[in-house]
């Protein structure tokens, strides 16, 4: 039996990481601009454009649908290993590492960590890497089939913990939940709770203290970094817009459309 729900679990998560036709909302990045704009550590986010992509898009109502951790130019940990390299985890292939090639033609945005000491960074890198190779337990077949559905019936506030796959092992769910307990296990926060407490003078029953409480991995998705106070966004664009100027734009009139460089010259597009 657990043979065949293991290959009926490789169909759907095959079936679900496969490409489909997508009308990305922002341009895709350059591989060369993300790789300049990166540091080890960095969380990047991916508007994908796989079947599962468009439903983690839908379920977290935001154009990421992705993520990875970049862990830069370390020694590598394994022959033929990719130099840079970015942690992710995949339903089919389980947590790996890829080359930034895995990202061509995909809209991306860089989210990084503020203030993290070099010693927490080197945990959080570490704790990535070691789990390479985990791999998501395809023979609960439940728990994929719930991406089969484009746009699930699902009142938004239960949305979120349909990204929950498996039994909380964070090898066994989406790529967000890797990357949110690998930076949580050096308690670095991401969006964590307020809770208020009573202080602890007794003469004071008004006074209050704040304290912050770790959500569960599990509920984390993509947008979470984005929105996170504690992460700075970066757009591995930016450098473009500071020349805009020096932009050639396609002006439309009667002959057609016209390429018109900064510099006076016209041609004619094809």
């Amino acid at each position: 039996m657990g043979g065949v729900l293991g290959w009926l679990g490789g169909c759907i998560g095959r079936y679900l990481s496969q490409p489909v036709a997508t009308d990305h909302l922002t341009p895709p990045t350059e591989t060369r601009r993300l790789l300049d704009a990166l540091a080890p550590g960095d969380v990047v986010l991916v508007e994908g454009n796989s079947r599962v992509s468009g439903i983690i898009k839908y379920l977290t109502q935001s154009t990421w649908s992705h993520a990875a951790l970049f862990v830069g130019e370390r020694q590598p940990w394994a022959p033929n290993a990719p130099c840079p390299a970015f942690i992710e985890a995949d339903i089919v292939e389980g947590v790996r590492a890829v080359g930034v090639e895995a990202f061509a033609g995909l809209p991306t945005r860089i989210c990084r960590p503020i203030g993290i000491t070099p010693e927490d960074l080197e945990r959080v890198l570490d704790f990535a890497i070691a789990r390479i190779g985990h791999q998501y337990d395809l023979r609960n077949v439940v728990d994929l089939a719930r991406y089969l559905f484009p746009t699930p019936p699902v009142p938004q506030r239960f949305r979120r913990r349909m990204l929950s796959l498996g039994s909380g092992d964070p090898t066994r769910a989406i790529c967000s939940t890797l990357i949110a307990q690998a930076f949580q296990s050096v308690r670095y926060p991401i969006l964590p709770r307020t809770l208020r407490v009573a202080g602890e003078d007794p003469d004071c029953p008004e006074c209050v203290e704040e304290l912050l409480e770790l959500r569960h991995f599990s509920l984390f998705a993509p947008r979470d970094f984005d929105v996170s106070p504690y992460f700075q966004i970066v757009k591995p664009g930016i450098a473009k817009a500071c020349g805009y100027r020096r932009l050639a734009w396609v002006d439309h009139n009667a002959a057609g459309g016209l390429v018109a460089p900064t510099d006076g010259r016209e041609r004619a597009v094809q």
